[in-house]
């Protein structure tokens, strides 16, 4: 018989006491952060792998450099929530950034290297951007005082402060290059603005709203505008002066300030497409609903065309696939000097209306003074277009209800020629994704369709969802008649993504390659070859995982549906050693077809990552994982998911606990469910609903759908079209039923929609006033997912605390899967 590695063996020799959960101390309450055991701290500081950015040439990889986990503290710094958007007004920009503390430019097929230099002690770098011509690069230094644009030049690695100015990157783009690289467009904090908007304690009446007769419905947005003050506040921190700056050190103003939601240049660089917001704000909506003046500037900021002034979106139907009325998604032709292209509803932005038609796709040419001109009548909704050339161009729809997405070639140029559809599969279907077409820069910096044979053919790149797994591929596909030739699929025991072509003669493409126990790196790979030359070398980050057993399992619902989950299992452990206490860690999804729903969702062979709060790590803690088993919730042709979703629920549940059981892996009387966000949400369901589980681990969740009545997830309904679905689906009416203790955490400051810190705090309440063993942890300063270290580490010390009582530890029970 094998032996089990020491580090196991005491991780699960008190699993054989059999002590009665119930009857322990209880875990402290006191108000300070606990560090989890020292194993599993060490992946949370492993040194983060660094980012990367390929210059538009593909000569150079640009490593950019992150930080470990933020402190608390950081966390804890003022922060002003505004319509939706979280700023820190200290530096007029987002919150919760933590940016890159470093760069470094590596060749791509060459050995030169060289690290950027320049810059400031303990900067912190965010917006990273290339020039179209590959010699420069800029982006954003945030420091104490503000904000600040510097550039570096490629060739000497030496960085610079390019404007004395500080940013305003409060919302969208801050700064982007024209197509001459020498010159960039920044928004900064217009001059003499003066001092913030001063709060008066004493208030000068209500506050009102009111609503006369028209249906105005919206889901549940958080950090939303609340009085006439933070409107004041939203002005100031908001409202940038728009500047031109070129390398000589000169610099000039463009039109007045204003809040501008997004500003992008046409490809030649002469105009400038601004997206203005402006009153009425509104206190039930976030800013991207807000009125939006768009217009056409040129580089001296005068206004040349106005295409929009787009009224408040306080009404947009609730059903997926709605949108707001009037020309939206309004852009650049990617591949012309400068045209507009934009899109409109004509099914009244209302996705339950009937409509044979249902959005409009329109382009207007500079001067921008002729009629626009209409490219194509969509019978789903506007999704995206990759621009080729004037003869070829891929125009994309989707809809939501039948999970359809479609790729038509059109001709911009030649509008009333025929349109071929070369796409039309599910967009949840791994099988039978096409994949997306590769793009080239153009002399503009732009990204277009990447041709070859004077655009008869272009070139897809995919996951290569299969039965085996993920395989990725690179095909070729001839415009002309629809055929595809493979030109590299992964094979095993590697996951390689083909990412871009290199070279198109050579025919080298830089791919992405890993294994279960090789992280992944960048090289480049000859296609007719098959030779393979490195480009990074990134260690592994966490050698203690090297041990680590990971197998993709197969397995079915009772009802047929196929079924697939990652079982990970501690180092060294051996089959006659016996069943673990395991974890179960899941996600439900929404389907409307079984096929799909069964599908394999990820590959064997791809390395094991473990986030900083990934239930991967308790792997090291001498528990079995099972890491996304799949859960559907299928609703084929006119039948709704969710009104059988307990049943679903339940019925997967059940197959993955049976199935580790059968393999002799899993101990049925130590076992877990745990999720985040909507994974809570089914966790405190299957706890309600069934006896799988001996415990559950629940953050950032829901509980209450009641509180979200417009709806949720997939589901549009709203409550009082569905008010039994509701309640069956709500965890908060089951409370009574939860026999098993239950641990949540939450963020004080969550403001996902629809997870509102209450509907822990009210399920806890629930919990706890029926006699419950609930624990309710709520992390100070934290969102919905969470960043500081104290409060990760104190997660994972919560939810080690919590299995090893009341899982590892579990006396055993009757009457569960044998």
């Amino acid at each position: 018989m094998s032996r089990l590695s020491p580090h196991l063996v005491s991780a699960i020799a008190v699993a054989f006491l059999a002590v009665d959960a119930a009857a322990q101390d209880p875990l402290p309450t006191d108000a300070r952060y606990r560090m989890p055991p020292s194993n599993l701290a060490a992946i949370v500081d492993a040194p983060p792998t660094p980012g990367i950015s390929l210059s538009p040439r593909r000569k150079w990889m640009l490593l950019m450099h992150r930080p470990s986990l933020p402190p608390i503290a950081q966390l804890a710094e003022p922060e002003l929530r505004l319509a939706g958007l979280r700023i820190k007004p200290a530096t007029n920009g987002p919150s919760r950034v933590t940016g890159y503390t470093g760069l470094t430019l590596k060749e791509v097929e060459g050995s030169a290297e060289r690290s950027i230099t320049g810059l400031p002690e303990d900067a912190r770098i965010t917006d990273v951007r290339w020039a179209p011509n590959g010699a420069h690069i800029a982006f954003l230094v945030t420091g104490r005082g503000g904000i600040e644009l510097w550039v570096a030049n490629v060739e000497s690695g030496r960085a610079w402060r390019l404007i004395e100015d500080h940013i305003n990157d409060t919302y969208g783009v801050s700064h982007l290059w024209l197509s001459d690289s020498r010159r960039l467009v920044a928004k900064v904090i217009p001059a003499r603005r003066g001092d913030a908007p001063a709060d008066d304690p004493v208030p000068t009446g209500p506050v009102i709203q009111q609503n006369l007769g028209v249906a105005a419905p919206a889901r549940t947005y958080q950090d939303l505008l609340k009085n006439s003050h933070d409107e004041g506040l939203f002005d100031y921190y908001f409202t940038s002066q728009l500047v031109v700056i070129d390398f000589n050190d000169t610099r000039h103003n463009l039109n007045e300030p204003g809040v501008f939601a997004s500003i992008s240049a046409s490809p030649n660089g002469e105009y400038l497409l601004v997206q203005q917001l402006h009153r009425p704000y509104s206190y039930q909506v976030p800013a991207s609903r807000f009125p939006r003046r768009i217009e056409v500037w040129n580089l001296d900021g005068q206004p040349v065309h106005l295409v929009a002034d787009v009224p408040l979106a306080d009404n947009i139907p609730v059903a997926f696939g709605s949108v707001r009325t009037g020309p939206r998604s309004v852009a650049w032709r990617a591949d012309v000097p400068a045209t507009l292209a934009w899109t409109e509803a004509r099914d009244g932005g209302d996705a339950a209306a009937e409509a044979e038609v249902r959005d409009e796709l329109f382009t207007l040419e500079a001067p921008f003074t002729g009629e626009p001109v209409s490219l194509a009548e969509l019978d789903q909704r506007y999704a995206g277009v990759m621009w080729g050339d004037g003869e070829r161009a891929i125009l994309y729809s989707s809809w939501w209800r039948t999970r359809n997405r479609k790729g038509v070639l059109i001709q911009p140029d030649n509008p009333t020629a025929e349109q071929r559809v070369l796409f039309d599969f599910s967009f949840q279907d791994r099988y039978n994704n096409p994949g997306f077409p590769l793009a080239k820069q153009t002399r503009w910096g732009t990204r277009v369709l990447r041709t070859s044979d004077n655009g008869r053919f272009i070139y897809l790149s995919g996951p290569g969802g299969s039965e085996e797994g993920d395989r990725p591929f690179l095909d070729k596909m001839d415009l002309t008649t629809g055929d595809t030739e493979r030109l590299f699929r992964s094979s095993a025991p590697y996951y390689e993504f083909p990412f871009d072509i290199i070279d198109d003669e050579k025919m080298t493409v830089l791919t992405s390659r890993e294994s279960k126990t090789e992280f992944p790196n960048f090289f480049i790979r000859t296609i007719s070859t098959g030779e393979l030359h490195q480009i990074t070398e990134f260690p592994h980050p966490y050698p203690a995982m090297l041990e680590v057993s990971k197998e993709l399992i197969k397995y079915e619902r009772d009802d047929g549906v196929s079924l697939s989950g990652t079982l990970y299992l501690p180092p060294g452990y051996e089959p006659e050693d016996g069943p673990l206490p395991t974890l179960f860690w899941a996600y439900p999804t929404e389907y409307k077809s079984a096929a799909t729903a069964g599908q394999v969702q990820t590959s064997p062979y791809r390395f094991t990552y473990v986030g900083r709060s990934s239930p991967i790590m308790w792997v090291l803690d001498g528990y079995a994982v099972f890491d996304n088993p799949q859960l559907p919730i299928i609703g084929e042709g006119d039948e709704e998911p969710n009104d059988t979703y307990v049943e679903q629920l339940v019925s997967g549940a059940q197959a993955a606990v049976s199935v580790l059981v059968a393999r002799g892996v899993t101990d049925p009387n130590r076992t877990a469910i745990g999720g985040h966000s909507y994974g809570a949400f089914m966790t405190g369901n299957l706890l309600a609903h069934s006896d799988l589980f001996r415990a559950g681990i629940a953050r950032s969740g829901a509980y209450n759908r009641t509180l979200t009545p417009f709806g949720f997830q997939a589901e549009e309904r709203k409550f009082w079209e569905a008010p039994e679905v509701y309640f069956a689906m709500s965890p908060f009416m089951h409370a009574n039923k939860i026999d098993e203790p239950l641990l949540m955490t939450h963020g004080e400051m969550d403001n996902n929609s629809g997870t509102f810190p209450m509907q822990s705090e009210r399920m806890y309440a629930a919990m706890k006033g029926l006699g419950g063993t609930v624990r309710l942890v709520m992390l100070p300063y934290e969102s919905h997912g969470y960043q500081a270290r104290e409060s990760v580490m104190h997660v994972i010390w919560e939810m080690t605390e919590w299995l090893d009582r009341y899982v590892k530890n579990a006396k055993p029970r009757t009457g569960i899967i044998q």
